[in-house]
């Protein structure tokens, strides 16, 4: 461009230089756009697996709380069962009725004064421990959870007996914020 041009030359060009601008950049756009959109498409299925994912993690890390839980509550249940002495006999009933729900906790209740009855007038006093537990089953609520028990027992007749071996299958299930024993069955 000349440097006397008059101002409508100058007008004129840069008109030009800019009419020149936008088609290059026009040239441009087009062969920008075909990676521009693929790298959206990676981006958002990117995003998409790691949210699958991430959901997964929590669902799993849920599954596995429940299921200790199931099995904790279990082995609880098992020991509650055969710890019981004549001097605590009222306290560990209240604590194996704390413990249940439905048609397990009604039959305790009322077996429960008879039992302690029992147990004083043998003075008899039992001590569990779980030598084995694991989960036979799970559902969304409720679980089944099979326990092995050695159990100790002494009367005033019989002081020292060998420990017994037990094998229990507890039925445990969520009830409102806690999950509690809803049945008991021992196993051959």
């Amino acid at each position: 461009m000349a440097v006397n041009a008059d101002p409508a030359e100058r007008l004129s060009s840069t008109v030009d230089d800019e009419s020149d601008a936008e088609a290059v950049a026009q040239q441009r756009l087009p062969s920008l756009r075909w990676p521009l959109a693929l790298g959206a498409i990676i981006l958002i299925a990117l995003g998409g697996l790691f949210a699958w994912l991430g959901y997964r993690a929590v669902e799993t890390r849920q599954g596995e709380h429940q299921r200790d839980l199931f099995l904790q509550v279990g082995r609880q249940a098992a020991l509650d069962l055969t710890t019981i002495s004549a001097a605590d006999a009222d306290a560990d009933v209240a604590r194996i009725l704390d413990s249940s729900t439905g048609t397990f906790h009604d039959d305790w209740a009322q077996r429960a004064p008879a039992f302690v009855g029992v147990v004083k007038k043998a003075q008899s006093k039992s001590e569990g421990s779980v030598t084995a537990a694991g989960l036979e089953s799970v559902e969304s609520d409720r679980a089944r959870v099979l326990v092995a028990v050695a159990v100790k027992t002494s009367t005033v007749d019989a002081p020292e007996q060998k420990p017994r071996a037990w094998r229990m299958r507890i039925d445990v299930q969520r009830v409102g914020d806690g999950t509690k024993v809803a049945n008991v069955e021992f196993v051959p």
